[in-house]
């Protein structure tokens, strides 16, 4: 497969290639594992793009779209074969584009990128498990985003419908900010949209300082690590973790979640309705499996510990891991896990992410089990 596959590489100038897509059909696409535009039956290959190609096919045909996105596509991950050849009348005479002679497979998308008119293109390398999971990290939040709003140095993403969620309403800062413009942008975000706290999510490399300066200020910092696993991941095998409907872990969640806010003196049905209520969404934008490990805790059988999987192309994260207090130490999360890990790789993903928080303990219970630290973001909160 390789010698077939050199003879078009080696005359791929650049390592990443692009494919523009709505996020409906990318959505549809993860069911069925591979990308197949209209084209492929019309003209016989998907058109592909180069980084700085990518702003033609983009204004000729989605232009004011605001559900367009990138695919950052692998191209050593294709089994059928890329052609340079022109583009359509109107393009650069001289340009040549990649077409691929097959499907899409959504297993060679690393990256998953909003496309953001007249933004600089910000691509994560292929290789580069921080950076995609950076991009993962500010993509899924902006797609699911009910408005997004361009700010100097990263967007800001706003979700009416769910005031109390701070996950979908802040500001995600990507670019150089200094802890002035932090301030600045936050009171001018929230007084818009009349949000109660002013919150970002500091995800630029250096952003320590910066979280340092604002502590310093009276802001509440939440460091937070960013792991990662690149595999081999195990084979699918039988365990107590099972694949079940969102609406089975709601009762698990709503406990956790009052637990966490009852010191908060928070209006706590209507916080914790809005908390439960939003994770739907997800499903929306990328491919989101919950799983579940049963047991009976004196009650009847019942959801004591969750798992949510959220596959988007060769990238998966986890997410919402949770125990019941009453079921710890049965080794119910071990088993979600690598329930995870396995249906992650079973749909071809080569990177599975994690957030934990940098002062608590589960990183080393992630680390023990092939996880490691590529990163570390910033969440930043203070009442206005």
């Amino acid at each position: 497969m390789l010698s077939r596959r050199c003879g078009w590489l080696s005359h791929v100038s650049d390592r990443t290639l692009l494919h523009l897509t709505t996020q409906a059909e990318w959505r549809a696409a993860l069911e069925t594992a591979a990308v197949i535009p209209p084209s492929l039956a019309e003209v016989g290959f998907v058109h592909l793009s180069t980084p700085d190609q990518v702003h033609l096919p983009a204004e000729r045909l989605f232009a004011g779209r605001p559900d367009v996105v990138l695919l950052v596509v692998d191209p050593t991950r294709l089994d059928d074969p890329v052609r340079l050849e022109p583009g359509v009348p109107g393009d650069p005479a001289s340009m040549r584009f990649p077409h691929l002679y097959g499907p899409l497979p959504t297993a060679a998308v690393v990256a998953v990128v909003p496309w953001r008119a007249r933004a600089p293109l910000d691509l994560p390398a292929v290789d580069d498990a921080w950076a995609r999971a950076l991009a993962l990290a500010v993509s899924v939040p902006t797609r699911r985003a009910a408005q997004v709003r361009d700010v100097p140095g990263g967007l800001a993403v706003l979700d009416p419908a769910f005031p109390h969620s701070r996950d979908d309403n802040r500001l995600l800062l990507t670019g150089a900010t200094g802890a002035d413009e932090v301030a600045a942008l936050t009171a001018q975000v929230a007084t818009d949209a009349g949000w109660p706290v002013r919150t970002a999510t500091l995800l630029q490399p250096d952003a320590g300082p910066v979280a340092d300066e604002l502590a310093r200020r009276g802001w509440d910092v939440s460091p937070t690590l960013v792991l990662a696993h690149r595999g081999p991941f195990p084979a699918m095998a039988d365990g107590p973790a099972e694949v079940v409907p969102q609406a089975a872990v709601h009762r698990l969640w709503e406990r956790s979640w009052r637990r966490e806010l009852a010191a908060t003196g928070s209006a706590l049905d209507d916080v914790v309705a809005q908390l439960v209520g939003r994770e739907h969404r997800n499903d929306r934008v990328v491919q989101v499996t919950d799983l579940a490990v049963r047991a009976d805790l004196g009650e009847g059988l019942e959801v004591v510990a969750a798992l949510q999987l959220r596959v988007d192309g060769a990238t998966a994260s986890v997410e919402s891991v949770l125990t019941d207090p009453r079921a710890r130490r049965r080794g119910y999360a071990d088993a979600l896990l690598t329930a995870a890990l396995q249906r992650a790789g079973s749909a071809g993903c080569d990177l599975v992410v994690l957030e934990a928080a940098a002062l608590d303990w589960p990183r080393h219970w992630y680390a023990r089990r092939g996880f490691a630290v590529v990163g570390r973001t910033f969440d930043v909160v203070r009442r206005r």
